[in-house]
């Protein structure tokens, strides 16, 4: 989730690769020949560096996997009457956040403690989550008539808990980056929780250590893994996996607490044994992995007319709540019962899909920048350079 910038957040690439490496690698910088010797006049100044260009891949990424936050959240209200829809619905949310997560957690390699990259934190992440922390709970409590619905800063409603989650992921990397074996720890972490039921709904804490090991497995990864990713062999046995994986979600569809996809409790509140939290955790890890590996294999490597829209992500993930909460509150679904039909959730996702993309784009974002990523030099030291 970067700074490295956040996920939603275009982000520069590492340094420039080999020619041989695959464009996501690469970091496009136009270099200006140097002077002979002896030619340069006094006083001339060295030519600034030309900007790093964007890579389209993980705009890519991040604008597709925001369609499917937004399409997933959209079918929740209606898919009760229909096991396909459930089963689709399994297979996405088994993948789109631990994507999300892996990307932030690609992009979060760099992140160390330094002042400007704190202060880039906290405006990027912290202060988004005040603000629609608050303005999530004011239009529940209004829209929904509901008066008693407490402001918590604390206790993260609805789609505000990846922001407080990632920064905490964000904060915690040094370490992560400084231990041996980082991913097997964090897997016992996210273990260990599955079975904690006393951990408590402050700060979401259930998901943010159950989706530790993906952001974990992000910092983990280099570029040349994503070229390996997006080998044409991989994209073909890819195709066969979601088929299988379809047809598992549509038997388990009746038969499986979709808890076990939120991972927001732990075994022994969603009335399982405690043993199988651990269990499952390792089982979901690697379902999800393997469905993570085989979208980002068949996401385009070049630019497409969405691929702009991957830096606005931000706005499409904090802005779609309120269109999906306000027809709940409304009534819309239990209004509209043709909703839960086949038609009704092919119109649902359609509207779903074309909202969030509106949202993303960069008209919203630079309307939304006072909140999304604020200007907030008169709240910080200044530092001094270093001689």
């Amino acid at each position: 989730m970067f700074q490295a910038p956040s996920v939603f957040q275009r982000a520069p690439l590492p340094p420039a690769t080999r020619e041989s490496e695959p464009r996501h690698a690469q970091t496009l910088t136009t270099t200006a020949p140097r002077p002979a010797p002896g030619t340069s006049a006094p006083g001339a100044t060295a030519p600034a560096p030309a900007a790093k260009k964007r890579d389209p891949y993980f705009d890519n990424v991040k604008y597709l996997a925001i369609v499917l936050v937004a399409v997933a959240h959209a079918w929740e209200p209606v898919m009760d009457g229909s096991r396909a829809t459930r089963a689709l619905y399994m297979i996405v949310y088994m993948f789109h956040m631990p994507a999300f997560i892996l990307i932030s957690g690609y992009f979060s390699r760099s992140f160390d403690m330094t002042a400007p990259k704190v202060k880039r934190l906290l405006t990027s992440v912290v202060v988004p989550y005040l603000v629609f922390e608050t303005a999530y709970s004011l239009f529940k409590r209004y829209a929904d008539d509901s008066p008693d619905m407490a402001i918590s800063l604390v206790d993260p409603f609805f789609l505000t808990w990846f922001l407080i989650a990632l920064f905490i992921w964000r904060v915690t990397t040094p370490i992560w980056q400084a231990i041996r074996h980082p991913l097997p720890v964090a897997l016992a972490i996210a273990m260990l929780a599955s079975v904690s039921p006393d951990i408590g709904d402050d700060l979401d804490l259930q998901r943010v250590l159950q989706f530790l090991p993906f952001f974990v497995l992000g910092l983990l990864v280099k570029p040349e893994h994503f070229q390996l990713i997006r080998r044409r062999e991989v994209r073909l046995l890819s195709l066969p996996l979601f088929a299988g994986a379809l047809l598992f979600a549509y038997w388990a569809a009746p038969r499986m607490q979709l808890g076990w996809f939120y991972r927001a409790n732990s075994a022994q509140e969603m009335g399982a044994p405690w043993w199988s939290g651990a269990v499952m955790t390792l089982a979901m890890f690697g379902c999800a992995l393997v469905l993570t590996v085989g979208f980002l294999a068949w996401v385009p490597g070049r630019e497409r007319w969405f691929t702009v829209l991957g830096a606005g992500t931000i706005c499409g993930y904090l802005l779609h709540g309120f269109l999906i909460k306000g027809a709940e509150y409304a009534g819309l679904f239990d209004h509209y019962t043709w909703l839960s039909g086949p038609v009704g959730l092919v119109v649902v996702s359609l509207v779903a899909a074309v909202a969030v993309t509106l949202m993303c784009a960069p008209l919203v974002g630079r309307a939304l920048k006072w909140a999304t990523e604020p200007d907030m030099n008169w709240a910080f030291r200044k530092v001094s350079a270093r001689r």
